[in-house]
């Protein structure tokens, strides 16, 4: 006696209101999205908010002298000046003021990922040891510090120890970044199985040897992150560099341009035009690395 099995053109679809919960999630019920129209209106209003003066600074940028001190700001340029861009780059040193403040960037970002991850997996691995809650809660308590409280203390800091230059701006960029880094890679590193760290560590592998083998690639995300505010709070910083630094000739570009603000203020296209150069490489850097800023945060947030 033969029997036929159902072929699955003749199995019958089961209704979703008769599954359990756990067969629900081995059949899951397809949703279609619908686009949320209030949102979408929010969202375009915030939007206009950042393309409307990127418009308006680049139109100005592209202007003659007459045409930015007399017509319109969101007027067309026309004829385009080019030439602004070349006399904000003799007039502002844009060479040398870009040296510094690529250097205190990289210097300030390369610091906070390696010091924050490797404080924060220290911190998240001894949680139960008094002293490591204790560090953890001392360097939360540090966010709530203004800075005017501190402005003056670190200027004296720096000088007395020579550090009135680029090098010392670049750590103060560190230590004032390690709360909130910390913060956020604690939570991350909380999330990471403690199994693989043994599995490791059977293999011979060394506390060192561990965070770097192990624990370290797996933090790609939140590095994203923390590497993105690093690069934007140093790069658009304006205070700090202006604070500490004692020899003008080894300024920023937002110190620049502020010093540079009486002979740019009579030519508004040529200031544009320097604005523009100093906010360009902060928008590409975060135009690459933007899809990995939000992911971080939520995971770090969530787990």
């Amino acid at each position: 006696m033969t029997t036929t099995e159902p072929t699955l053109q003749q199995v019958a679809p089961v209704p979703a209101s008769t599954l359990g919960p756990a067969e629900q999630v081995l059949h899951p019920k397809k949703e279609t999205g619908h686009a949320s129209w209030p949102i979408t209106v929010i969202l375009l209003i915030c939007s206009l908010t950042v393309l409307v003066p990127l418009y308006f600074a680049i139109a100005m940028s592209l202007k003659s002298a007459e045409q930015a001190a007399s017509g319109s700001g969101f007027s067309l340029p026309s004829p385009l000046h080019f030439d602004n861009f070349s006399t904000a780059w003799k007039l502002v040193n844009f060479p040398v003021a870009f040296g510094y403040s690529l250097f205190i960037t990289v210097v300030a970002v390369a610091g906070q990922l390696l010091l924050s991850s490797i404080a924060a997996f220290a911190i998240a691995r001894n949680m139960d040891h008094r002293l490591f809650r204790f560090a953890f809660v001392y360097l939360l308590a540090a966010m709530f510090i203004p800075f005017p409280v501190i402005a003056l203390p670190q200027i004296k800091f720096t000088a007395l120890f020579g550090l009135d230059n680029p090098g010392g701006v670049a750590i103060l960029h560190i230590l004032f970044g390690l709360s909130f880094n910390v913060l956020l890679y604690t939570a991350f590193i909380r999330s990471i199985p403690p199994e693989l760290e043994e599995s490791a560590r059977l293999d011979g592998c060394s506390t060192w040897k561990v965070f770097w083998k192990v624990v370290f690639p797996l933090l790609a995300p939140m590095n994203a992150t923390v590497g993105i505010f690093a690069f934007l709070a140093s790069w658009n910083d304006y205070m700090m560099p202006a604070l500490i630094t004692s020899n003008p000739a080894q300024q920023t570009l937002p110190v620049v341009q502020q010093l540079f603000q009486t002979q740019l203020s009579t030519n508004y296209n040529v200031a544009f035009a320097s604005y523009l150069m100093a906010m360009l490489p902060s928008l590409i850097g975060y135009l690459i690395a933007q899809r990995w800023v939000m992911s971080g945060v939520m995971r770090g947030a969530i787990k």
